[in-house]
């Protein structure tokens, strides 16, 4: 039985022996039920090679007797303040940047409890190299890191958990189904927006489907995207150069595999509008977005958008997952709000397990004055943290 099996580990170390699994891990994420866009190699890979910096690759690949692949563990060590000292961290491939919600251990069908148990037998023989282990933005009902969580408290190793919230829509087999979902209100702003817009415009409403039009393309979302953010008196996050390497080569990889859905939005022949999503399987996730500030009070966006759903729901898909947060512009397209879950961990009676158990109390404290202050004192301080650039 594979819930007994003894597994075989393997560590690969640099971003070459990794490409060389693409046929195995691609068979496996085939297999696996709950498999997204951020578990590829077309994700993980690209983002790896922008934003590696100082940090260690440690990808594990779990074998079975017959040496077929059951399980991969994408990981990578990196030196962190976030304790306060530095301390190496053990994250999730992807993890570290605020680029990838939905990161996860794929894992065969019947393997989760071998993968788990042959991963912490990893971690125990590798003690010395990191003191703390995050596994972050996990969905909910991520096999492994559910599996992790019973055997980390069954060993008594320092766990925090914890969760953040993510809004997904989920979509009919028709669009007029779809608009029953809706409020009335929405409803009737989908049909007024998109006429009204075209009235005073010539509108063009396309997907960028060939590599020589993605640079360009790629440079209108991250204008439309900048115009929006100093607006608001911030840079935004699509100047960093780490990031506009990442995106390129990450589009020009989903593009080749048909993952890409990025669509534009041109009034009078001027790009004012762009979506850059990502497809996999019956899913497309929101990744970035930008519309152009003079043209607000057209609804660009808006209309973009009822237009992408419109064509996504003809085309078979049935998810559009906006990722990580909520706010009424998410829900108001029928977005439901779900939970990752984090994890954060270390070896009991080590240095690790010492600043795990302080930050563990600093979020009790959190709750504690969440709880006690003025709700207008808390909506002035959320709107404070949030209008924070990111680095």
């Amino acid at each position: 039985m594979a819930s007994n099996e003894s597994l075989k580990t393997e560590v690969y170390e640099s971003s070459e022996e990794v490409a060389a699994l693409r046929a195995e891990w691609d068979a496996l994420l085939a297999s696996f039920p709950h498999a997204t866009v951020f578990s590829t190699l077309e994700w993980l890979l690209p983002w790896w090679r922008a934003f590696r910096r100082d940090s260690e690759l440690r990808v594990i690949a779990f074998r079975n007797a017959q040496n077929s692949l059951v399980g991969i563990a994408p990981l990578a060590i990196i030196s962190s303040r976030e304790f306060g000292p530095e301390l190496p961290v053990l994250r999730l491939l992807g993890d570290g940047t605020h680029d990838s919600d939905n990161l996860d251990l794929p894992v065969q069908v019947d393997y989760e409890a071998p993968v788990s148990q042959a991963l912490l037998k990893w971690l125990e023989g590798e003690a010395g190299r990191w003191s703390i282990c995050e596994f972050r933005t996990l969905p909910a009902q991520s096999p492994v890191g559910n599996q992790l969580l019973e055997d980390l408290r069954a060993r008594r190793w320092r766990v925090f958990t914890s969760t953040r919230p993510q809004t997904v829509v989920s979509l009919p087999e028709t669009w007029e189904a779809y608009l029953k979902v809706l409020s009335s209100k929405e409803r009737g702003k989908v049909g007024l927006r998109t006429r009204r817009l075209e009235k005073k415009y010539a509108i063009e409403i396309y997907k960028c489907a060939s590599d020589r039009d993605l640079d360009a393309s790629l440079q209108a979302l991250y204008d439309l995207h900048g115009k929006h953010w100093q607006n608001r008196g911030l840079p935004g996050t699509l100047h960093v150069a780490a990031r506009r390497q990442f995106y390129r080569e990450l589009a020009g990889q989903l593009l080749a595999r048909q993952r890409l859905d990025f669509w534009l939005l041109k009034a009078d022949g001027k790009i004012v509008a762009a979506q850059f999503g990502l497809r996999y399987g019956e899913t497309v996730f929101s990744l970035q977005e930008g519309y152009d500030p003079e043209y607000a009070a057209d609804s660009v966006g808006y209309v973009l958008r009822s237009h992408v759903l419109r064509t996504l729901i003809a085309e078979g898909i049935r998810k559009y997952d906006f990722l990580g947060g909520t706010d009424d512009s998410k829900l108001r397209w029928g977005g439901e709000v779900k939970q990752y879950l984090n994890l954060q961990f270390a070896r009991g009676g080590t240095r690790g397990s010492v600043f795990l158990s302080l930050e563990q109390r600093k979020a009790k404290a959190k709750v504690w004055i969440r709880d006690r202050l003025p709700k207008p004192v808390l909506r002035t301080l959320k709107r404070t943290s949030k209008s924070q650039p990111e680095d």
